[in-house]
């Protein structure tokens, strides 16, 4: 069994920062691709961001610029960084990664962490 465990989140005014980390514990061989995803009100939940086990990385356009995604293999953690945030940045932000335990892999997903930027 693998857990996701994200932290970080919390009510920031516009403009400010914040940083996201997500650790990944349990039976993990390898961590292949690590990512962002948040999901606001009524909305459907959408990619932040992404980062491969090479570390190769892909961004929503609404972000590009603003956030980084890095991960600490030795950790199994990923972050994000989240810069010169906006209202419509506000929403609950899922990590998720795909996890090779025994002979396969598989994609899990955390909780969530909410982020609120106030304008």
């Amino acid at each position: 069994q693998v857990q996701l465990v994200e932290s970080g989140g919390g009510l920031v005014q516009a403009g400010g920062s914040l940083r996201l980390s997500c650790a990944a514990s349990g039976s993990i061989i390898i961590i292949n691709a690590m990512g962002w995803y948040r999901q606001a009100p009524g909305k459907q939940r959408e990619l932040v961001a992404t980062i491969t086990s090479g570390g190769s990385t892909n961004y929503a356009d609404s972000v590009k610029g603003r956030f980084t995604i890095s991960r600490d293999s030795a950790k199994n953690t990923v972050y994000l960084q989240m810069n010169s945030l906006k209202p419509e940045d506000t929403a609950l932000y899922y990590c998720n990664a795909d996890v090779k335990t025994k002979s396969w892999y598989t994609n899990y997903w955390g909780q969530g962490t909410q982020v609120t930027v106030s304008s």
